[in-house]
């Protein structure tokens, strides 16, 4: 046994026991991310959004563990995964547009993947050292604690959904979810850190910059959306 998975059984089980508790960590996000992603399209394609957009985000995530180490070495990595998570938070809540039937469902399949898997990468970005950590070099222990929490993400997706369909407000609480994690990348970026470190004010500050910047724009957008609906039925 000790032959196949390369170490000790004990240490392969805990190991892996601290891969599956980082990434449970990072299954609230991940379900958060794909159901407002998911949440435009038509019913019977938000299933398939929800299983494939799972999946996509986990390959991503392997080959950023496996690649670690080349991408912490890229100055302003973090920087500028925060700042595109902002957008995506901020499209997320701002994209509020109807379904049209006419227009191509597999396009809307697609994007809503793309945004799950892209966001997910931008997101997983401060947490593949630790899960390159605990998993000594072993690609095995990667994958088999990615593939334990696809059943929560996706079970997590399904709920969050189901909630933001009956209750709206949790759409403005899931982007706010994603743009605290998008303020928390910039503020720990490495070029920034110390500096922020020294100043404490203005890491409450950003924080809230942030939030309020992707709260009250995408409040803002759905406001803009609804009047030129509106204007549109008037109209016609």
């Amino acid at each position: 046994m000790e032959s196949l998975i390369g170490m000790p059984l004990n240490d392969f089980l805990s190991a892996l026991a601290s891969i599956v508790i980082i990434d449970l960590v990072l299954a609230g996000d991940n379900a958060i991310v794909i159901a407002l992603a998911a949440r435009n399209l038509p019913a019977h394609l938000q299933k398939k959004a929800i299983l494939w957009g799972t999946v996509g985000a986990i390959a991503v995530r392997s080959v950023m563990t496996l690649g670690v180490v080349w991408l912490l070495q890229i100055p302003g990595l973090l920087l500028a995964g925060g700042a595109a998570l902002i957008w995506i938070a901020y499209q997320l809540l701002a994209n509020q547009e109807e379904k049209d039937d006419h227009k191509p469902v597999s396009t809307s399949l697609w994007a809503a993947m793309r945004t799950i898997i892209i966001a997910d990468a931008v997101m997983g970005m401060d947490n593949v050292l630790g899960v390159a950590g605990a998993a000594h070099g072993s690609f095995l222990l990667v994958v088999l604690g990615l593939l334990i929490s696809i059943p929560l993400v996706v079970w997590g997706s399904n709920l969050v959904l189901k909630l933001s369909d009956r209750f709206p407000i949790v759409i403005y609480l899931g982007s706010a979810v994603l743009a605290y994690t998008a303020a928390k990348m910039i503020i720990t970026e490495p070029l920034s850190k110390a500096f922020f470190e020294t100043h404490p004010l203005l890491t409450v500050l950003i924080y809230a910059i942030i939030m309020i910047a992707v709260l009250g724009g995408g409040y803002l957008a759905q406001k803009r959306a609804s009047k030129k609906a509106e204007g549109i039925e008037r109209s016609a």
